[in-house]
């Protein structure tokens, strides 16, 4: 059973994550201004927030959920590279500046060229998380399906193990939040714990384990000392912070975005990333106007596949 509405309620969450947290980078203050202003709960200034490449990607993923119900990896690939050509401008990481252009001309060279980059390693940024949180709540309380749905959607640009599992962890959590919306909140340990579990060993998971043991007075900044928050643009160093955050705020997003953005680091993407988990359960009904006025829309193409997306 897929769920086009938790879904959606997802995207635009991580849009708004993405815009709220691109507001904070040193290019518009001083990183202890931003935690000064940020404990302080007041939002930024600048608008509109503008969103970057982690909702320009999510789109992609969007759009190929809504026309096949699955990952089409052809399809995801030419939408990724479309995408790109149609505004560049967006913050690629020069691995996908690199890939992406290809993949508009031979969607099928993604095979080759996603095990190409960094040296043959293949990329374990955040990448392949960053953009995954509405397809993991395609499919409310259906991980497993989540879990194997999000490894296609990553081979398209992350070869590296841990780029997967980056995915798969985000997936597996967005869905679990997704099916838990007409229940009580999960637990955040408990839901860490079974996040970890489903996602394949390394990195990810361990960092993963270790914030399901986290202590629960945990402040932001100390939980992103100990799992990270992105400084590294890895998978590893992301999405444990992320999920973490994502965990113990579960009914709020602006709580959510909040804590996450504490932590500083890739804040665009870990409130990305934040926020689409905790959207799939909450969608963004109780988020204030002002922020909602003050981010980018997204484009008009959203609500019409929304429409026209198959039964689940």
């Amino acid at each position: 059973m897929t769920s086009t509405s938790a879904a959606r309620d997802s995207l635009e969450g991580l849009a708004l994550g993405d815009g709220f947290g691109e507001r904070w980078f040193p290019l518009f203050r001083t990183p202890r201004e931003a935690f000064a202003q940020i404990r302080a709960r007041r939002i930024p200034e600048e608008a509109p927030w503008h969103w970057t490449d982690d909702t320009a990607m999510a789109l992609s993923v969007y759009g190929v959920l809504t026309a096949f119900d699955a990952v089409h990896q052809e399809k995801l690939a030419l939408a990724f590279g479309a995408t790109y050509l149609a505004d560049p401008g967006r913050g690629y990481g020069r691995g996908m500046q690199r890939l992406l252009p290809a993949l508009a001309e031979s969607p099928g060279s993604w095979r080759s060229g996603a095990r190409e980059l960094f040296g043959g390693e293949g990329s374990f940024g955040n990448g392949a998380a960053m953009r995954v949180a509405p397809l993991g709540a395609w499919f409310p309380a259906d991980p497993e399906e989540a879990a194997e749905q999000a490894v296609l959607s990553a081979e398209v640009t992350h070869a590296h193990p841990e780029g997967v599992a980056g995915a798969v962890a985000v997936a597996v959590a967005a869905s679990l939040a997704a099916g838990s919306r007409a229940r009580p909140v999960p637990q955040a340990p408990a839901l860490l714990a079974e996040v970890a579990d489903r996602t394949p060993p390394g990195a990810v998971r361990e960092g993963l384990r270790r914030a399901a043991d986290l202590d629960a007075g945990t402040e932001p900044w100390q939980a992103a000392d100990v799992l990270g928050s992105g400084q590294r643009v890895q998978a590893g160093d992301t999405v444990p912070f992320a999920l973490w955050s994502a965990a113990h705020h579960l009914d709020s997003l602006t709580d959510a975005l909040w804590t996450t953005a504490e932590g500083l680091g890739d804040v665009d993407t870990t409130c990305a990333i934040t926020a689409g988990v905790v959207a799939a359960r909450t969608g963004l009904g109780r988020v204030p106007r002002e922020w909602l006025t003050r981010r980018e829309p997204l484009p008009a193409w959203v609500a019409d596949a929304e429409a026209d997306a198959p039964a689940g």
